[in-house]
């Protein structure tokens, strides 16, 4: 794996990237690309690309022309679909794109949430094979997390929402074997590993939790997608069980290496994640 550069020897003309959205201004995509550049001497820029559904076509005909790559968020992540010329199998699956890569062979579409949450996994030493899972929500990230545990095998997973009755059934798809339960049957479950995919808990929101300190202490490791505050309720709680608590943050930046793993045609370690994160937890 490549390690963290601190010259520009690898300088290479300078390319394109951006972050293809509806309303971006408070993404720290910007930073966390910026900061790849810095620690590895790509040139590169970064930008944000605020484009309606009603212009994504025009746009995406734009990045095609001018742009290496491009991360895709709200809402477009379904409709950009349809623009692309191929589509790898976890995107797929998942059913939402949230990279694309540009060159010669056109335009293809990957879910690099999928590899940004295994790899905090991994950092973590969080082994979810053959373990008892909760995953708390039913949106686009629950998606990706859902995908990623199905691929390592895991032992039972439970899908934890408000209404049962209408999930979306594409996660029987992703998990024929998953079950859904409400927020009172989780009460009664014990486990391994739980995860909030939900936005409960978020800043500026952040005395809320989006279960109960008793339903969270029947699991060994509490994972929180949400990175922004640091410390949501829900870890907060975790830890006073003395238990293994992750936020978000690391996913955030790991998807971030992994898009630029894409466009790059390299890998990086995790040291270049960690250094990223550091960087910005100090203006979290």
């Amino acid at each position: 794996m490549a390690t963290i550069v601190l010259t520009s020897e690898r300088n290479k003309q300078m390319k394109h990237y951006g972050l293809l959205g509806g309303k971006l201004g408070h993404s720290l995509s910007p930073q966390i690309h910026e900061l790849f550049f810095k620690y590895t001497g790509i040139e590169g820029d970064y930008t944000l690309l605020e484009t309606t559904q009603e212009d994504l076509p025009k746009r995406m005909e734009e990045l095609r022309a001018n742009y290496a790559g491009s991360n895709v968020t709200i809402p477009h992540k379904l409709h950009v679909m349809p623009l692309l010329d191929s589509i790898t199998r976890e995107a797929k699956a998942i059913g939402a794109v949230n990279t694309i890569k540009f060159d010669e062979n056109g335009a293809e579409g990957y879910n690099t949430d999928y590899f940004g949450f295994g790899r905090m996994l991994d950092y973590n030493n969080i082994d979810v094979r053959a373990k008892r899972v909760a995953v708390l929500g039913t949106g686009g990230a629950a998606r990706a997390v859902v995908k990623y545990m199905v691929d390592k095998r895991v032992g039972k997973l439970y899908l934890v929402t408000r209404d049962v009755a209408h999930v979306d059934k594409d996660f029987l798809k992703i998990a024929p074997k998953c079950k859904f339960i409400d927020y009172d049957g989780l009460a009664a479950l014990t486990g391994d590993v739980i995860v909030n995919c939900t936005p409960v808990g978020m800043y500026p929101k952040v005395n809320a939790a989006p279960v109960t300190p008793e339903e969270i202490s029947n699991f060994d490791a509490a994972v929180d997608l949400i990175y922004n505050p640091k410390q949501t309720l829900f870890l907060k709680q975790a830890a006073e069980a003395k238990m293994q608590t992750v936020n978000g943050l690391f996913m955030l930046v790991a998807q971030a290496v992994a898009a630029q793993e894409i466009w790059q045609g390299e890998k990086y370690d995790s040291e270049l994640i960690v250094k990223i994160m550091q960087d910005l937890e100090q203006n979290i």
